[in-house]
């Protein structure tokens, strides 16, 4: 699929080096590897998890990838990534939102238990790890490079749009 594309004009390539982007934040993390994960990010930049903790810096967020990441290679379940939108602030500033989907090994989607649901909320305790997540990045090109300056990452909790996953 391809993202959709809004703000100022910028050639395709751009656009296909962010989505580039987005496709080796997901090989870095379903393949627990934490120096490809960090070669995403600025020296200045900023992370919020999902679960609202706020790494700022390079070091900071480098030093907590390479104590989590790893930990996760011996984990079933990992995510997919995808560009969805991107907006174009600038030509080398961009705001990318991400869907961010719970699978198995095998790429099995997980998320798919709450579509449909009268209630998916109240099933979100009871299959934690098909919660999906909508991170947001913000990029910044700099010496040619696309790179995340900030970054806030969240569950996805809303009944409405967890039934429509």
């Amino acid at each position: 699929m391809n993202p959709q594309v809004v703000g100022v004009t910028v050639p395709q390539e751009e656009v296909d080096a962010i989505v580039a982007l987005v496709a080796g934040v997901e090989d870095a993390q379903q393949n627990a590897l934490p120096d490809k994960f960090m070669s995403a990010f600025r020296a200045d930049s900023f992370w919020t998890t999902a679960h609202g903790k706020r790494l700022t810096g390079f070091d900071e967020i480098n030093a907590f990838t390479h104590k989590v990441l790893p930990g996760t290679i011996d984990q079933p379940t990992t995510a997919t990534y995808e560009a969805e939108h991107i907006l174009f602030i600038r030509p080398d500033v961009a705001a990318v939102k991400v869907r961010q989907r719970p699978v198995t090994r095998d790429g099995q989607a997980l998320d798919e238990v709450f579509r449909g649901q009268d209630d998916p909320a109240a099933l979100v305790a009871t299959h934690p790890d098909a919660v999906p997540g909508t991170p947001l990045y913000v990029l910044a090109k700099d010496d040619g490079v696309w790179r995340i300056a900030a970054a806030q990452n969240t569950k996805v909790i809303d009944p409405e749009t967890l039934a429509a996953t």
